[in-house]
């Protein structure tokens, strides 16, 4: 299996924080900023399931672009076999 080594920078760490704090932000945001802090400075790679969500959000109009953001982040650690 082939290791994908990016990571979460600062910035994306900073504005997942400040989602997760957030009472407002929707379930798909909180989950997307919630993988992204867990890949900070970590070699663990983003699930098929959360894959997918990403990738329904980086399509979709109706999510901000913070959450664009961290769905990209998301993808960019995927694993680079699937």
């Amino acid at each position: 299996m082939s290791i994908n080594t990016k990571m979460t920078s600062e910035k994306v760490a900073s504005k997942a924080a400040k989602i997760l704090a957030d009472k407002n932000a929707s379930k798909t945001a909180k989950s997307l900023a919630a993988s992204a802090l867990s890949q900070k400075d970590s070699l663990k790679q983003t699930g098929a399931e959360l894959e997918e969500l990403a990738s329904k959000v980086l399509r979709s109009e109706k999510y901000n672009d913070d959450t664009k953001e961290l769905a990209a982040s998301v993808l960019a650690q995927s694993n680079k076999s699937r």
